[in-house]
């Protein structure tokens, strides 16, 4: 064989090689890869021959099902309830993908929970039927939270604090998940910035905490952090902050005064002193204990869910840079941006006794034939702080609603603790954003809750969002 001849053959044999090494690649290693991308419909389509399993809430309302087409296609139809958790539930279609629970919980949905078991059915004769998904969530408190925002933008999240269950998370502007079958109504949905309905507030939007975050300032204070409720910082107004003058609300001058009254008047100056005594590195610790600075571990796609943390061109900077004016992020301000999921967790992990539980949508996943095939039991994150600075905290919240900020989050025969914010976002128009979290009842907790409103004209967290907060929390202890 001469020369030419070999320099082909050994060509033809690296051009062969090459083809099974890319076929091998693409359809062994990368095949997830090209299953999740969104211009490859095949997967999708193949999946709309499922009958995909139904959703439900914890009380066992229908929120979504499939009905089968002419086309031999199925096709998910959301039921009057799931308008109340658009967002969360998601959406199915062929045309604009998946989100939500829908995206997350899909394996189980399509039938892929146990591939086993969906060869023998295949090779059976049997059409693949999906799981079911029976979530933690409440319609009652779904529906009280909705009516309480009274239309306007922001966000509710409300947590079983000892196992992480989410009872309630309620976005606004809400949508019809039904009409996005039609991708003109998407594309308009999609492209409202000045609504954005399709954003899950919960757990996308990235608001100024206010005075709600003194409670995680405390947490570093108090856990060993030198200081005790009784220990007494001077609250006069203004104070030099990083070299810049600080005030508190009004300019209310308090001279000296413990960090209890301080949490339950929210002196801005006390709590910017101790942040800056604590330390960034300190800050910086206890926040990454409570989850700041990445993705929750909630069973939700992770593009729908915002890290909560200090922010800067887009990106999470550490606390511990010396670019973070630590004293002002003591108070929920600098550049400090988190979620109303965050705030909840926080709220919740207070109430657990100072233990962090994963928040939870889903209940349990139950086959065709009813039989629970998997239950989702509560997982604990990390321990944030003893329980003993959790008791401390619980205190001193408590305060906050029975004779401070908080009065308005007050529940008849049921003890609450809790802490109001209120952010400026545009001084000049008075147009804040008004937050509350707490828990209750207080010495028991059953529900802890996080309220954030968006851009409310002259709002204040003890007015406008604590009563929010108390409707579902009456809801949830009925």
């Amino acid at each position: 064989m001469n020369a030419p001849i070999l320099r082909l053959f050994g060509l033809v044999l690296v051009l062969f090689a090459a083809l099974v090494g890319m076929t091998s690649w693409n359809s062994v290693i990368n095949a997830e890869e090209y299953r999740s991308n969104e211009l490859n419909a095949r997967p999708q389509i193949q999946q709309q021959r499922v009958h995909r399993g139904v959703i439900r809430a914890r009380d066992d309302t229908l929120l979504a099902r499939s009905v089968r087409g002419s086309d031999d296609l199925y096709k998910r139809r959301y039921a009057p309830e799931a308008q109340l958790f658009a967002q969360v539930i998601g959406y199915d279609f062929l045309r604009i993908g998946r989100a939500g629970l829908e995206q997350s919980r899909n394996d189980a949905l399509a039938g892929e929970r146990n591939e086993l078991t969906s060869v023998v059915d295949q090779l059976r004769g049997r059409r693949r039927v999906g799981d079911s998904i029976v979530t933690n969530l409440d319609p009652g408190a779904q529906r009280a939270a909705l009516q309480a925002l009274g239309g306007r933008k922001g966000a509710v999240v409300a947590i079983e604090p000892a196992t992480g269950k989410v009872r309630v998370m309620a976005s606004t502007p809400t949508y019809d998940p039904n009409r996005l079958d039609d991708s003109g109504v998407y594309r308009r949905l999609s492209t409202d910035e000045a609504n954005s309905p399709l954003i899950n507030r919960a757990t996308q939007a990235g608001y100024p905490p206010g005075s709600t975050f003194k409670v995680v300032t405390a947490t570093a204070a108090l856990d060993g952090g030198g200081f005790t409720p009784e220990s007494t910082v001077v609250g006069n107004s203004p104070m030099n902050i990083s070299g810049a003058p600080l005030r508190n609300f009004s300019n209310e001058q308090f001279g000296s005064v413990t960090l209890t009254t301080a949490l339950t008047k929210s002196v801005n100056t006390v709590w910017a002193q101790v942040a800056e005594r604590v330390g960034n590195d300190r800050m910086a610790e206890y926040m990454e204990r409570y989850g700041f600075d990445s993705d929750p571990p909630m069973d939700y796609p992770d593009a729908q869910m915002l890290p909560s943390g200090v922010y800067e061109g887009g990106e999470l900077l550490s606390p511990a840079s010396e670019r973070v004016d630590i004293g002002r992020v003591g108070i929920g301000q600098e550049r400090l941006r988190v979620t109303p999921l965050q705030m909840a967790t926080i709220a919740a992990t207070i109430a657990n006794g100072g233990v962090r539980m994963k928040p939870r949508l889903t209940s349990r996943i139950v086959d065709a034939d009813g039989r629970t095939v998997e239950r989702i039991e509560p997982e604990r994150a990390r321990r944030v702080m003893s329980r003993q600075t959790a008791s401390q905290l619980t205190d001193m919240m408590g305060n906050v609603v029975r004779e401070g900020t908080g009065t308005a989050a007050a529940l008849e025969g049921i003890e609450v603790a809790g802490k109001t914010g209120t952010a400026e976002l545009d001084i000049a128009r008075r147009i804040n954003q008004p937050s509350f979290i707490g828990f209750a009842p207080r010495d028991r907790p059953r529900v802890a809750i996080a309220v954030s409103l968006e851009r409310i004209p002259g709002g204040q967290g003890g007015v406008d969002a604590a009563p929010i907060a108390q409707r579902v929390m009456r809801e949830l202890l009925r």
